[in-house]
């Protein structure tokens, strides 16, 4: 399958693009834009939350990035 152009540069990205706001069950967490070590471009964030099951506080790590689709390749 053919990757999808990326419709915007790694300049334009990073100078416009806005943090995202991610939900994990009542959590709200911030992923920040980012240029990935790959030269791929999106949101990143890593950090702990806390998920309640059966009434017991469960601590769990999350670790998530938002890669924008034909990023590598994008205009630099």
């Amino acid at each position: 399958m053919a990757k999808s152009p990326c419709p915007i540069s790694k300049t334009q990205f990073l100078e416009k693009a806005e943090a995202v706001k991610l939900t994990i069950g009542t959590a709200e967490l911030i992923a920040d834009k980012r240029e990935f070590s790959t030269g791929s471009f999106g949101w990143y964030h890593n950090g702990k939350t806390t998920i309640m099951v059966d009434g017991k506080p469960l601590s769990v790590q999350v670790g998530i990035n938002l890669t924008v689709v034909g990023s590598k390749e994008a205009e630099r």
